[in-house]
């Protein structure tokens, strides 16, 4: 729409440069001073190990439906953990009270507990020398000056858009827009404190296409560390409308297998399934279908997987992990083989290995790709399914056993030909993964696990087995 560019600008537009005073140093500073003064009391108390996080969080949110406010909620919220170690019994304790007694009481509850429980040999803090020591930051503190009233501007822009698209359009589900801050320290008894500040920021939109039963419901966000590197409101809410009006009219097609491209957006839980399995407690308490899997071959020569933690503006990126182990880049898969597990020091320890830094999670996971975008992928399918909603819990990590309720589009002869839902995909994850033919330059940005989209050989698709061979339309 004309102007509309114009507008999401002015929308966007920044508050005087006298709201934009930064406290965060000085705040990280006194969550520093607490996490020390706390160690010093775990200490008098006879511990022999300690570690402690503080973190500070604010938030703004808004919630808008068919151009009313639904919702406004601003928060603010507090948080210190405690956890001590006498020898290898272990005691944990919180507070959101950060006055003197609240905060001896806080140490003292963490030292009855860890009197009262049984030894294990693999508790205790990380080990001293692999804490870090370069606590760079990584671009990722931009707070967004906005008061409720833009943010709700910005929402209602954004559903407008959406619903002025379409006239098929002609009910909504809403528009958001969310704001949060965060500051964190974490320190422990080695001498190690680690500050880290960062903020978040997502807009998006979920629209209803067609009356009755014909109904369709899509949507579209952004998400993003800094305002800049949102998409614009309008943006957001003109491609939710198109998503929902490509759903209309969808068709059965015949159960059988087809090659499945799975959209960027629902590729990466793909690649969460595979953290989940090769993570350290998956593997120690036997529950993954990838136990004993380091160093074997999972997927295509040309595939890797890198974990990039330094990344400026990366949505994982820190220097440190949550035990203060100092992270690196490592490849986890490389030539398509397991190199390593996912480990914090607890997990390492289980399994006679050492700690990968890996304590909180992977720090931005990178699948190199070995194709083009989206629509050089669908090319080169040919003829399948493309995969953009899934649906349901029907994953099991322990067997590796895969199936869940899809919805997307037939694709014939390197095209889109129409909507289809109501179907079942169904596999096994390591046949998966070995399957895997393409991955696309596609990388959806609103994930740590940052992948393009991922096309499978084969895989077994429940459909309507009324319907005859999948036909273009």
């Amino acid at each position: 729409m004309p102007g509309s560019e114009n507008k999401d600008k002015a929308l966007n537009a920044t508050l005087p440069p006298q709201a934009l005073h930064d406290d965060s140093q000085a705040r990280l500073d006194r969550l520093a001073d607490i996490s020390q003064r706390l160690l010093e009391r775990c200490r008098a108390r006879g511990a022999s190990q300690a570690e402690v996080s503080c973190s500070e969080e604010n938030g703004l949110s808004v919630n808008v439906r068919m151009g009313e406010v639904e919702t406004v909620e601003s928060t603010r919220d507090r948080g210190i953990a405690v956890t001590v170690y006498f020898g290898q019994r272990k005691g944990s304790a919180s507070t959101a009270d950060l006055q003197d007694e609240s905060l001896d009481a806080t140490v003292e509850q963490a030292c009855a507990i860890a009197r009262h429980t049984e030894d294990d040999a693999a508790a205790g803090l990380a080990e001293r020398e692999l804490m870090a020591t370069d606590l760079r930051e990584f671009d990722g503190w931009h707070p967004w000056r906005i008061d409720a009233d833009r943010a709700i501007d910005l929402a209602m822009a954004c559903e407008a858009a959406g619903r002025d698209f379409d006239p098929r359009v002609e009910n909504s589900d809403g528009a958001s827009l969310g704001s949060g801050n965060s500051l964190s320290v974490y320190a422990n008894s080695h001498g190690f404190i680690g500050r880290e500040r960062s903020s978040n920021h997502s807009i998006g939109c979920a629209l209803i296409a067609g009356r009755g039963e014909g109904m369709q419901r899509d949507g579209w966000y952004s998400y993003a560390l800094a305002e800049e590197d949102l998409e614009t409101p309008a943006a957001i809410g003109r491609k939710a409308a198109e998503r929902t009006v490509s759903r209309l009219s969808p068709r059965q097609i015949a159960t059988g297998d087809y090659p499945i491209l799975f959209a960027a957006e629902v590729a990466r839980s793909l690649i969460g399934h595979l953290i989940g399995a090769v993570s350290g407690g998956a593997l120690y308490r036997k529950a993954s279908f990838l136990v004993d899997s380091a160093g074997t071959k999972l997927f295509p020569d040309w595939m890797t997987i890198e974990e990039r933690p330094f990344l400026p503006r990366g949505l994982r990126s820190s220097a440190f992990d949550a035990e203060g182990v100092a992270t690196r880049e490592l490849p986890l898969v490389q030539g398509g083989v397991l190199q390593r597990y996912v480990l914090g020091s607890y997990s390492a320890r289980k399994l006679g290995l050492a700690s990968t830094a890996n304590a909180g999670g992977v720090h931005n996971l990178h699948v190199g790709a070995n194709a083009g975008d989206l629509a050089s992928l669908l090319r080169g399918m040919g003829r399948g399914l493309l995969v953009t909603e899934l649906m349901g819990q029907g994953v099991n990590t322990v067997t590796g056993d895969y199936s869940r309720g899809a919805a997307g589009f037939w694709v014939e002869n390197g095209e889109l030909a129409y909507p289809v839902d109501g179907i079942t995909i169904a596999g096994q994850l390591r046949d998966m993964f070995s399957a895997i033919e393409a991955v696309g330059t596609d990388i959806d940005p609103r994930s740590h696990l940052r992948t393009g989209s991922i096309l499978v050989g084969r895989m077994m698709v429940a459909g309507d087995s009324g319907v005859g061979e999948a036909a273009p339309g």
